[in-house]
């Protein structure tokens, strides 16, 4: 037994080795450049930042620096190490409704179009660059096959740099409540949120997006054994039957279609080791900023934190691998790239503002249905512009996952209609 799980994960962490003489769909030109020894070397790189950080913390706690501190650096300290508790006359309404009155049926269908017109078209595209930039090379020519790009933390810091952008111009331009958290407290959802977005970036190499979307689609059946292990959380059986019905759905899914040309079982298994990695960092990002929200911030104020900290790690990484220019020169020799890189950054920032402002105005449910049938766009636009190819069964597999994800969607207003306690609804803060 020992054996065979010793053999399952070494497949997964060297896909060369199981190939069979199929190629990998993208195969590693040495042993640098593997999936699994790059995540260390970054894991290494933000640890890099996070464990000097960690021991500054505790070093001035053990001070008692808030008590203490004088000089120029000292409201720094503070805002890092301690934050600020806001007083009652700094609070700020968040989302003001005065206008709700004076609301009609036909203002709000069109705020409803508009978001869900915002999201759809945000993410869609998104998807579909995303697939574009980790799967097709760049500058073939009849005579030469192109390059591809590999370094999926670039990208991510392509992300977050827009996004830190556009976070901090919000916060600047619209009034925001006073600040009180710790700085320092974002770093932990930064850190995995940018490891979760590396490993989403990464699996794209060994799995094709519509498994990858699926495998997203699924994420409540780990987050219910979770919560049933760890929290001894109690469900009701609408939950376990939307669970299963999921699990049917992805295992049709998976079983009946075919594997992607070129790729093999160890490279689908790197991926689905992958996508694993992604929902487990996604799960622990969405629960620790539910965490944080209870310091009264604006989802802008968020966002701005978390992004700053993943600038910060994915920078400093880049820097000490020597890939930062290494990418920027990459964006240089291919301007299709630069184009793609940028829009993919647009569309993620964009996205993130019409989350917010569509659960402001609408609630959480409505704004999960829109994503749902975002994500079942998402798999047929990927069908019918990259060719891969899904049965009649593996269609009915889907069919049957967003079903069960819409039915969740209504048993949980349902619930709330009858005055009962629902599941708690994820943070959609980050979500790329």
């Amino acid at each position: 037994m020992d054996a065979r799980w010793c053999a399952v994960v070494v497949l997964a962490a060297f896909p060369s080795l199981g190939a069979g003489g199929e190629t990998p769909e993208a195969p590693p030109e040495s042993w640098t450049q593997l999936w699994f020894f790059r995540f260390l070397v970054n894991a290494a790189g933000y640890a890099s930042f996070m464990v000097p950080g960690y021991l500054l913390v505790q070093y001035f706690r053990r001070k008692n620096y808030l008590e203490t501190g004088r000089g120029l650096c000292f409201p720094l300290v503070k805002a890092c190490v301690f934050g600020n508790e806001p007083k009652a006359s700094d609070e700020v309404p968040l989302a003001p409704r005065t206008e709700a009155a004076e609301t009609t049926p036909m203002w709000q269908a069109l705020k409803l179009l508009f978001c869900a017109t915002g999201l759809q078209v945000s993410y869609l595209t998104w998807g579909v660059l995303q697939e574009r930039v980790m799967t097709r090379s760049y500058g073939a020519t009849a005579t030469s096959p192109g390059e591809r790009f590999t370094d999926s933390q670039f990208l991510v810091l392509m992300n977050r740099v827009l996004a830190l952008i556009v976070a901090g111009l919000s916060c600047v331009l619209c009034k925001q409540p006073r600040h009180g958290a710790p700085m320092y407290r974002y770093s932990f959802a930064s850190l995995s949120n940018v490891l979760s977005s590396w490993c989403q970036y990464e699996a794209l190499k060994f799995v094709s997006f519509p498994t990858q979307v699926l495998a997203k689609a699924s994420k409540v059946i780990p987050v219910m054994l979770m919560g049933k292990l760890v929290s001894r959380r109690s469900y009701e059986h609408w939950e376990y039957l939307t669970a299963t019905l999921i699990s049917i759905g992805v295992s049709m899914f998976l079983l009946s279609s075919g594997p992607e040309p070129r790729s093999s079982p160890a490279t689908t298994l790197s991926g689905l080791v992958l996508l694993a990695g992604y929902i487990a960092f996604d799960s622990f990002t969405s629960n620790w900023q539910d965490a944080l929200f209870a310091y009264k911030m604006s989802s802008v104020q968020m966002m701005f934190g978390v992004n700053f900290f993943s600038c910060l790690f994915t920078v400093g990484s880049l820097l000490e691998q020597g890939a930062l220019l290494e990418g920027t020169r990459f964006m240089g020799r291919h301007s299709e790239f630069a184009a793609h890189a940028l829009l993919l950054s647009i569309c993620s920032a964009c996205g993130q503002l019409f989350i917010f402002y569509t659960i402001g105005q609408f609630g959480a449910a409505v704004f999960t249905i829109i994503m749902t049938l975002r994500q079942a766009f998402a798999i047929l636009l990927s069908c019918l512009l990259y060719g891969h190819t899904v049965t009649v069964v593996g269609g009915l597999g889907v069919a049957v996952v967003f079903a069960a994800l819409l039915l969740r969607v209504y048993a949980r207003g349902r619930l709330k209609q009858r005055g009962k306690k629902a599941v708690p609804v994820e943070s959609p803060v980050q979500k790329v």
